[in-house]
C-alpha cells in the first residue's frame, strides 16, 4: 500500500477528489493532509473523510527540517501539492526527490511562479486573450512552477468566457486528471 500525503491551503475540493478516488484502493490511500492555515476547508473535509491532518500555521514549522524525517517515518510514498501556497523549501525536496507534484491551473510555462494562483491565473488568461489554458501537473523542486512537466490538459477559452467560467473548466480537468496520474506515478 502507497501512502500519500497532501499539502494544501485552501477550500480542498481537490484533495477531498483525490481522498474519495483513493478510499477503497488496495494500492494507496491518503495516509496525512498537511495545512498551513487554520481555517482552510480542508481541514474540515479532510477530517470528515476520516483522514488525519497535520496543521503547520507558522513559516517556520514548515520550514524546519523535523517535517522531511516526520514524513519519511510515515512512509509517505508521495506529496502532493492541492492548492498549495507556500514554496516547499529545499530540505523536502532533497527528502523526496521526484515525489513531490503540483497542480497548476494554467498550461506551464505561461502563468506560472510566485503570485500566480487560483483566480488571479485564470484573469490574467482572460486579459491576454488566450484561445487555450489548462491544468499542468508538475515535479516540484525550489522554484514556483519550474519542475519538470509531467501532465497537461488542455480546454478552450470561448468569447464569452469570464474568469470564473474558466475556473470552472479548470477545475473540471482538475477533477478527472489530477487522481489518475497520481495512482500512474505510484504505479511506477
Amino acid at each position: 500500500m502507497k501512502h500519500i500525503a497532501i499539502l494544501a491551503s485552501g477550500s480542498g475540493t481537490n484533495a477531498l477528489n483525490i481522498i474519495n478516488y483513493f478510499k477503497n484502493s488496495d494500492k494507496a490511500r491518503v495516509a496525512l493532509v498537511i495545512s498551513n492555515k487554520s481555517k482552510a476547508g480542508v481541514i474540515e473535509k479532510a477530517m470528515l473523510a476520516d483522514v488525519p491532518v497535520m496543521l503547520l500555521t507558522g513559516r517556520n514549522h514548515f520550514e524546519d527540517k523535523r517535517l522531511s524525517g516526520f514524513l519519511l517515518r510515515q512512509k509517505i510514498d508521495l506529496v502532493v501539492l492541492a492548492g498549495f501556497l507556500l514554496l516547499v523549501p529545499p530540505h523536502l525536496v532533497a527528502a523526496f526527490p521526484n515525489r513531490i507534484i503540483n497542480i497548476h491551473p494554467a498550461l506551464l510555462p505561461k502563468y506560472g511562479g510566485k503570485g500566480m494562483y487560483g483566480m488571479k491565473v485564470h484573469e490574467a488568461v482572460i486579459a491576454n486573450k488566450e484561445k487555450e489554458s489548462g491544468i499542468t501537473i508538475h515535479y516540484v523542486n525550489e522554484k514556483y512552477d519550474e519542475g519538470q512537466v509531467i501532465f497537461q490538459a488542455r480546454c478552450p477559452v470561448e468569447a464569452g468566457d469570464t474568469p470564473e467560467t474558466l475556473a470552472q473548466k479548470v477545475h473540471q480537468l482538475e477533477y478527472e486528471h489530477f487522481p489518475k496520474v497520481i495512482e500512474k506515478l505510484l504505479a511506477t
